[in-house]
């Protein structure tokens, strides 16, 4: 039963995470709030149905907090999401909620649920740590990977049910792999120093045309340009050399994707400068090469919209 949780929408997976505490917990747990950092709670006031046991259960107020990732794989562990110093990393930030609900006494018990694997060291650690910091009891925290996740959600199957994971309001997700593999060649070839001169690739539609079919805003379309355009030739060279035949496969595969996904998925972004940025976070956020290539990484899909490869290059129809 294990699903793509890194495909869902921040809602989809809250919705999740609702429905299951109201198994755990009961059936009055209230849904989520988004507060001022952006994390959402959900409550539950009350003695708990089954958490952490029928024969012992938690009494008192019960905060929950869901934080989802589109990320790939992604940990506990990470810096990004754990970590004692500095004061930049999501748990970081959540200490302070917790402490501030302490304070007030409006929070006895904690739970955390995240799309992450949690490797029972670290439940360890952070738990401990979050107990220290806030002065709640460890028993009284909770902290939920996708592997307990998968556990609870074959004990209540119907709880992905009532959550309706069909993806269809899932948010625009794409596969990073196919162009990790193309920018990782890309870049082992800008490494040989076999750089083309030649000019960049002619638009099939004028510039400015597909931009405002597009809705990309005047400011942000030149900025691309500006970068990128003077890379584009070199890419168009090594895409078609007759060697590279396999990765412009590979290309033609992640454009049919990129483009496919923007269109059924175009509602969530209004603007193609939200599209465009909206792809680079997610790309980032799943695969290392990308990382590591940021630059060709943003060269490769301003290649895409320039190509006409992404994007429309027709207006809408009004009818």
């Amino acid at each position: 039963m294990k699903y793509a949780y890194e495909d869902l929408s921040d809602d989809q997976f809250e919705r999740l995470v609702v429905f299951l505490c109201q198994e755990l917990l009961g059936i009055s747990t209230q849904g989520f709030a988004k507060g001022p950092d952006g994390g959402r709670d959900a409550k539950f006031v009350g003695t708990a149905d089954l958490y952490p046991s029928k024969s012992s259960p938690w009494i008192g107020t019960t905060i929950i907090q869901a934080k989802h990732t589109n990320g790939y794989n992604k940990h506990f562990s990470e810096a990004d999401f754990y970590s004692v110093d500095g004061d930049s990393s999501v748990m970081s930030k959540e200490i302070l909620r917790i402490k501030k609900l302490r304070a007030a006494e409006q929070l006895d018990h904690y739970m955390l649920f995240a799309n992450r694997r949690l490797a029972a060291n670290a439940e360890s650690e952070i738990r401990s740590y979050i107990s220290t910091q806030c002065n709640v009891p460890e028993s009284s925290i909770c902290l939920c990977g996708v592997e307990q996740l998968e556990m609870w959600l074959k004990t209540f199957p119907k709880v992905a049910e009532r959550a309706n994971l069909d993806m269809v309001d899932s948010p625009l997700v794409v596969s990073p792999d196919d162009l990790s593999e193309v920018v990782y060649a890309l870049a082992d070839h800008r490494k040989t120093g076999l750089i083309t001169e030649d000019d960049p690739p002619a638009p099939r539609i004028p510039y400015a045309d597909k931009n405002e079919i597009n809705n990309m805003s005047a400011e942000y379309a030149d900025t691309l340009r500006k970068r990128y355009l003077k890379e584009t030739a070199q890419v168009q060279y090594f895409l078609s050399a007759p060697e590279n035949y396999e990765l412009m496969q590979l290309y033609e595969n992640i454009v049919d994707e990129f483009q496919l996904k923007i269109i059924a998925k175009r509602k969530d972004h209004q603007n193609f400068d939200s599209v465009m940025n909206h792809l680079v976070d997610l790309l980032f956020a799943r695969d290392p090469v990308l990382r590591k290539h940021k630059r060709l990484t943003r060269v490769m899909l301003f290649y895409m919209y320039w190509n006409c490869d992404i994007g429309s290059e027709e207006y809408a129809s009004s009818n």
